[in-house]
């Protein structure tokens, strides 16, 4: 088993192979992945009590946003655990530890969100999963006691990986599923009465103990009831691209077009027929625009944005700067990603290689630095002394 440091889908998965997981379960049905041997210490490291209290005592990184409270299908109010609290920009309202505990012992099951960056190993599973599916990722982490019900049945619209890691837990999956979701259908009880019966019998029963894996692909209808004791998991959300990403590409690509930004004719001038034709020529032009490699590779930036690149300080290190200006030659023809930021580049009088790093964080820098590494031995730049 790999450090949570170096965590892979594999590691997520084992002892179901990859290979397995991405022929015949993947986007097809759920998954139980009880822990075996070395692989439950592991996924419990994920995020122990300890942690978690930890996180939790940090009162300051807490909104009522960030950390919910649900109870029964409702999220309830932030009056009823939030506190004003005295700072030195001013009052602010945060989650009161001791109010959040009283609601716990309610009933209540703790939502803490957005915690992918919180801690050096959910950072790790997060960059991991981001990296494989070109994926937004988020971690949230659900805290609850015996026999409290968060949420009734339910669908999400993204996959979700749930890692097990403090006490038991019984997922319901029913048999029900929604087609490739991208939307909700809101909230309220009239929702809640839907999904209800829109969910249909209870298909599988799945008891989660500490370092088990449940994977639940999009659309499929499930709900969860803590048993015997508090219970801790951390669900990972993972929700790549789709077709809708599109139409915002192509509308900005195919408004530099003048065809596009031309006016339509009237539907009853000539019987329709110039409309028709101005509307196929359009459709065709768009065609053409989203099988050329100049939109692939926009697809490609915009999938990198999603993934992000890990970045951790290394304080007191200072890092050192490097700076190049254009010496007028062309630079050799750079594909990908790349070559957006190889194009602003050249038109800078100077820059520091550090600051385009950082500013084209949509780019693998090791791809930066091999283009300008290549520029630099076709004398398209050159490296310059600090001012």
């Amino acid at each position: 088993m790999s450090s949570l440091a170096e965590y892979s889908l594999s590691d997520l998965l084992a002892p179901v192979t990859l290979e397995q997981f991405r022929t015949g379960v993947e986007g097809r049905a759920p998954l139980h992945i009880p822990a075996e041997g070395g692989s439950a210490d592991a996924r419990c490291a994920l995020l122990d009590w300890d942690t978690f209290n930890g996180l939790l005592a940090q009162s300051s990184i807490w909104t009522h946003s960030t950390l919910q409270l649900v109870h029964s299908g409702k999220q309830l109010p932030a009056e009823n655990y939030c506190a004003e609290v005295q700072t030195m920009s001013g009052p602010v309202v945060r989650p009161s530890p001791a109010k959040v505990q009283v609601m716990m012992a309610m009933g209540a099951t703790v939502i803490a969100n957005d915690v992918g960056a919180l801690t050096p190993s959910l950072r790790a599973i997060c960059d991991t999963l981001r990296t494989t599916y070109a994926a937004s990722v988020a971690a949230n982490v659900y805290c609850s006691f015996k026999g409290v019900q968060g949420f009734g049945p339910h669908y999400d619209t993204h996959d979700v990986f749930a890692v097990q890691t403090g006490g038991e837990k019984v997922w319901r999956l029913y048999r029900n599923r929604e087609t490739d979701p991208v939307d909700y259908p809101g909230e309220g009880e009239e929702v809640r009465r839907y999904l209800a019966s829109a969910c249909g019998p209870v298909m599988q029963e799945v008891r989660m103990r500490p370092g088990d894996v449940l994977y639940v692909p999009r659309g499929w209808y499930h709900d969860a009831l803590a048993v015997d004791g508090p219970s801790l998991h951390v669900t990972l959300s993972v929700t790549p691209l789709y077709g809708r990403i599109l139409f915002r590409l192509l509308e900005s690509a195919a408004m530099q077009d003048p065809a596009f930004r031309a006016w339509l004719p009237p539907a009853t001038q000539g019987d329709g027929k110039p409309l028709a034709a101005q509307l196929a020529d359009l459709g065709q032009r768009l065609a053409t625009l989203s099988a050329s490699p100049a939109f692939a590779r926009e697809i490609a930036m915009t999938q990198q944005r999603l993934i992000g690149r890990s970045s951790d300080y290394r304080l007191p290190e200072r890092i050192a700067l490097t700076r190049f200006s254009p010496t007028g030659l062309m630079p050799p023809a750079v594909g990908g990603p790349a070559a957006v930021a190889m194009e602003w580049a050249m038109a800078q009088p100077r820059f520091v290689l550090e600051d385009m790093i950082a500013q084209f964080d949509f780019v693998p820098e090791v791809e930066l630095r091999a283009a300008v590494e290549a520029a630099v031995k076709a004398g398209a730049l050159k490296p310059v002394d600090a001012p």
